[in-house]
């Protein structure tokens, strides 16, 4: 990795000794009387493991083969929140349960979780060095690690070179930190029709990747002790931005209406009907553009914050274990099985069988550690014979270090549902931004103080 994944590890390291709330460490430590290091044996309960495909299963098998003495029963369907607090005040938990990153600070707050930091001295794990640090930073509270986390797709932009082609739009024009040349691409491919938009010139998913642009632009969702920070006047700039764009392209009104109508995920999908100049997707995507590789010319570049600099923000899963499971020492092998190294490079290896049973492009795994992350890469990432393609794969694995958290709190969902809501009142033109972002946080305020009551 580069010198720039050791300076997010130092500032990581040090906000993590400053994170203090109030709720977590304000009672009884759960996992006082746990012995992580005795042998794990006997029946575990997981729950959350819905749809598990090659890259679970394969793990799964891997944990298995490690842990011959525990047997898992395995509860496939999906995690459910307000289930989960039933359960837990019911006294019928799981051993593991498979949940959101954002819900994890929640349940920590609440005590509703275990703290994981003697399950990972008893697995000699070292949680900094084996994830990257602003993933862990996502299961930080309280000076305490409470997740073991999984998976970290970055999201960048996808740029579609033949809408850019034929608008004189040059791929260096869709820069982020640079909103003056944006805005001039996005005019110069913009189409519409009776007003309503044919093509958007740049589709910022700006409610579902509202946190990127907020954070990107200067902003903060929390403060160091997980208390909501939404109405920070630095987060005004974000907002302001996307509102910016949106207009520019018929209102926000006009382009959901439009971006609702893409046919995503099928043989239509707006890169082959060159719907989009460019949009910021996800590390997964690319997966569902390979099929058409043939038909569409793609490249991508970084999505940049104010600075100009590479930006990416954290986001995934992780594996709890909730308070009162009754087998939480084979339930702390088991998760760190299942994110071992030895773990990801047999998911390499099922992806690369899949991928040479039903074809397409192998595109890697980000999984959240460093370490496997390359392994897989320099494994089974190989050239695809598209040049756009491998270099749409190359850009998604350059992002990957320049990482930030969402932030740790536990009103982490509710901060992240009212920040949509403050975004989509914002470029409705409902609300100024400085008073949709002090709704939001008034809202999200009321979230945090009901988490750290107790």
């Amino acid at each position: 990795m580069r010198k720039r994944i050791l300076g997010i590890a130092a500032m990581a390291a040090a906000s993590a000794i400053v994170l203090a709330g109030c709720g977590g460490g304000g009672g009884e430590d759960p996992a006082a009387d746990v012995d992580f290091g005795s042998e794990p044996t006997g029946t575990l309960k997981a729950w959350g493991f819905e749809n598990a495909d090659d890259v679970g299963t394969s793990r799964m098998d891997h944990a298995a083969e490690q842990l011959s003495d525990v047997e898992v029963d395995l509860d496939a369907t999906a995690f459910d929140a307000q289930k989960f607090t039933t359960r837990v005040a019911s006294g019928n938990v799981p051993d593991v349960v498979q949940m959101d990153r954002r819900y994890v600070t929640t349940y920590a707050a609440q005590n509703l979780i275990m703290p994981l930091d003697a399950c990972f001295e008893a697995q000699d794990v070292s949680p900094r060095d084996h994830w990257y640090p602003f993933v862990v930073d996502d299961v930080t509270y309280d000076d305490e690690i409470w997740a073991v986390p999984q998976f970290y797709q970055p999201p960048a932009i996808l740029v579609n070179k033949k809408v850019l082609a034929e608008a004189g739009v040059t791929v260096e024009e869709i820069d982020t930190s640079q909103p003056d040349v944006l805005l001039g691409a996005i005019e110069k491919m913009y189409q519409e029709s009776g007003g309503v938009p044919s093509r958007l010139g740049f589709d910022p998913v700006a409610t579902g990747q509202s946190g990127l642009w907020i954070l990107g632009m200067g902003g903060q969702l929390n403060d160091e002790e997980g208390a909501p920070t939404l109405d920070d006047p630095s987060n005004i700039a974000g907002v302001e931005m996307l509102k910016q764009i949106t207009d520019a392209q018929g209102g926000f009104a006009s382009v959901k209406s439009f971006t609702d109508s893409f046919d995503t995920f099928g043989d239509n999908n707006q890169f082959v009907a060159n719907q989009v100049g460019a949009q910021v997707n996800a590390q997964w995507y690319p997966n569902v553009l390979s099929p058409y590789m043939d038909q569409i010319d793609i490249e991508a570049v970084p999505f940049r914050n104010s600075e100009g600099e590479p930006f990416s923000v954290a986001s995934g899963t992780a594996f709890v274990i909730p308070v009162g499971a009754e087998n939480p020492a084979a339930a702390c092998a088991w998760m760190i099985n299942l994110t071992s190294d030895d773990a990801w490079n047999a998911a390499g290896e099922a992806r690369g069988e899949t991928r040479a049973a039903e074809g397409g492009i192998n595109t890697g795994l980000f999984t959240g550690s460093p370490s496997a992350d390359q392994a897989i890469r320099e494994e089974w990432v190989t050239e695809s014979g598209n040049a756009g393609f491998d270099q749409v794969i190359s850009t998604y694995y350059d992002v990957v270090e320049y990482g930030q958290s969402f932030g740790s709190s536990p009103a982490g969902q509710e901060i992240q549902n009212e920040l949509n809501n403050a975004v989509t009142a914002a470029l409705l033109g409902d609300k100024t931004p400085e008073e949709a972002l002090a709704d939001a946080q008034s809202a999200a305020m009321r979230a945090y103080e009901n988490a750290t009551a107790g």
